[in-house]
């Protein structure tokens, strides 16, 4: 019996189901810049706040762009409880 065909269709099809899972990674990879404490912020105007959906409660990276007193469109990633936390007791 020949097992060298199941293998390599089973290591191709693990292959693509993990090429699946990274491209529906919620996870922002975006060029924001990270918050650190004191770090002194110019905002404007607040033009979107994102964060991934999760059911849990637990702290994650949200992502907030904004317009800075220049005019010049700015973005930060900081650290938050998700809003999970708001619906436990």
């Amino acid at each position: 019996m020949n097992i060298h065909l199941p293998l390599l269709t089973a290591a191709l099809a693990c292959t693509a189901f993990t090429g699946l899972a990274q491209a529906n990674d919620t996870t922002t990879s975006s060029n924001a810049l990270p918050y650190k404490y004191g770090m002194p912020l110019h905002v404007a105007k607040v033009v979107a706040l994102t964060e991934p959906a999760t059911q849990e409660c637990k702290v994650i990276t949200a992502d907030m762009k904004y317009i800075d007193n220049d005019g010049r469109p700015e973005e930060i990633s900081y650290r938050k409880i998700s809003d999970a936390c708001q619906l436990q007791n």
